[in-house]
This record gives structure tokens, C-alpha cells and sequence, in this order.
């Protein structure tokens, strides 16, 4: 048991020196006081899909009626951004600006999308749910049902990086990029790995624990997000779980309102407002915390 904490640990500190003043900060040190959940757009079917770019505008998804990615600006004004992007359940923002997309319909592929519209499908015969792009442009995604994650190298060469008996549902990086995070939808734990410097996945642990609903077993984990002091979010049945860069918890961010949630990111002026879709919604708070962009080179 000592050992396998020692490596646990070892992992998730990896690259991380930067960032271990987080530790063992409480849920006041990254909330705003008095300032809750604001409606910033409704009316939708299933909300998902959000990222965010180097000016802080949101852009989300409608995964149950497919149609545009939706644009909310800093101000909070809504519009639609690109149209016809079918039914899209993951969505980030590569190194070079366009977008990465997970499609549900009317086929099920990861595509790449350009600010002009036009689409390139990176990868066939997947069943992918959630990806995140790293910044030396390699994308990794989900496959829940599979219980796997795969890689696509800037080559375009298609990899599984990781396959086991966990369904793996949303995934963020570290800051530097050194450590992937997943979340178990039917399981308890997240899962933690070592990015080698080729991209390749190792060393899976799973080190964080989530609270899950009285008597149940499964945490319902979706979308991440990773702030700029390495603590990971994770939006689960129970509400956003936060964890410091060592794997504690530090709290459990209420929900908005008592539906499910699929994914939450940072976003708004200096990214410092806190985003999740929240079935046919889409809420913000602000934070004293502020979000980091995968894309984006580090300080």
C-alpha cells in the first residue's frame, strides 16, 4: 500500500511543482462570495460540449438537436457560430484555432472544423463521447461504451492509448500538459495517467475518489475542466467535484438545479467564470479561481 501511494502520488505531481500551493485549499478559496448560478442561455434540448478561446468567448453544443456551436461572448450575448455542425458531444479548440469535435449523428467520427465551416474527419469506425487536444495538436478522446481512450497523432495515425474495465466519459489535462485525467461515468474513482513525451498514455491510476449519491455506486462523472493551480472539475450526479493537484477532494460546487449536468469549463473575461450545461441550460458563476486553455502556451 505504501508503494502504490508513493507512485499515486509521484504521478499526479508529475510536472506539477508549479502548481502545489493548491494544496489543501477549501472551496471558499475558489468561490466568489454571494455570487451564484446566473441562466446565461435556455430553451435547448441537451446542452454539452463547452470549451473556450484565447478571448474567453464560450461555445457549446446542442447534442440532442445537433444544428450550430453556439457562441456566448464575454458579455453573455448568445449567437450562433458555426452552422450545420451535427450533433456534437465533445468540442475543443486545437493549437491552431479551429475546432475538434466528437459527433454523435448522423455518423459518429472525430472531426476537425474550420472557422469557415468546412469539416475534415480525423477518424472513422469510433464511438467517441468527450476528447480533449493537446497543445503539440494530439487529440484524445473517449469511448465509454469501449471502455478505452484513443489518441490521434498530429500524423493522423489513429491509436488506442488505454483500454480497461472502467467506462471513461470526460478528460482534461494539467497545466503542463504532463498529466490526463479521466472520469469513470459507472464508477467511483477518476483515473489518472502519465503523458510520455511522444503523447503515449501510462502508469493509469485511480486515485481520486468521487462522492457519489446515497447508495449508489456510480458517480455519473462527464466533462472536466483544470483551472491554472492544477486543481481538476468534474461535473457528476452530486454536483462539480473539485480536486487539488495531489488527487484530494476539496468540495462538491452545488448544481445549478436539481437536472443532470454533462460538462462544465472556464470561460468569460480573464476566464474567471465557471460554465456547465445543465440539461436544456447553460449557467455561469464567477470564481475567484481562473481556467487554463489547453492550446495555450504556458507562462
Amino acid at each position: 500500500m505504501r508503494i502504490y501511494v508513493f507512485l499515486a502520488l509521484t504521478l499526479l505531481s508529475f510536472g506539477q511543482s508549479r502548481w502545489t500551493f493548491a494544496q489543501d485549499m477549501s472551496l471558499q478559496e475558489i468561490l466568489e462570495p454571494d455570487k451564484g448560478w446566473v441562466v446565461v442561455t435556455e430553451g435547448h434540448q441537451f446542452t454539452d460540449g463547452l470549451c473556450s478561446d484565447l478571448q474567453g468567448n464560450l461555445f457549446f453544443t446542442d447534442v440532442a438537436k445537433g444544428g450550430p456551436i453556439y457562441k456566448v461572448d464575454p458579455e453573455g450575448k448568445v449567437s450562433g457560430f458555426v452552422t450545420n455542425a451535427l450533433k456534437i458531444s465533445g468540442l475543443k479548440i486545437g493549437p491552431n484555432g479551429t475546432f475538434y469535435a466528437a459527433t454523435q449523428a448522423p455518423e459518429k467520427l472525430i472531426i476537425l472544423i474550420g472557422l469557415d465551416g468546412k469539416t475534415t474527419v480525423l477518424a472513422t469506425n469510433v464511438v467517441p463521447n468527450d476528447l480533449v487536444v493537446s497543445r503539440k495538436g494530439i487529440v484524445y478522446f473517449t469511448e465509454t461504451g469501449k471502455g478505452r481512450i484513443q489518441m490521434i497523432l498530429p500524423t493522423g495515425e489513429l491509436r488506442v492509448a488505454d483500454a480497461g474495465a472502467y467506462k471513461p466519459n470526460g478528460i482534461t489535462l494539467s497545466p503542463d500538459q504532463g498529466t490526463l485525467v479521466c472520469t469513470d461515468f459507472d464508477g467511483t474513482h477518476l483515473f489518472v495517467f502519465k503523458v510520455e513525451a511522444d503523447g503515449s498514455l501510462s502508469s493509469r491510476a485511480p486515485y481520486m475518489t468521487a462522492v457519489t449519491p446515497l447508495n449508489k455506486i456510480q458517480s455519473l462523472g462527464d466533462g472536466m475542466t483544470t483551472d491554472g493551480s492544477g486543481r481538476y472539475y468534474a461535473a457528476s450526479a452530486v454536483g462539480i467535484q473539485v480536486f487539488d493537484p495531489t488527487g484530494r477532494l476539496c468540495g462538491v460546487i452545488a448544481k445549478p438545479e436539481n437536472k443532470f449536468i454533462s460538462n462544465v469549463t472556464f470561460a468569460g473575461k480573464n476566464h474567471g467564470f465557471l460554465y456547465v450545461s445543465s440539461s436544456d441550460k447553460i449557467y455561469r458563476r464567477e470564481m475567484k479561481a481562473r481556467g487554463i486553455l489547453y492550446q495555450a502556451p504556458t507562462k
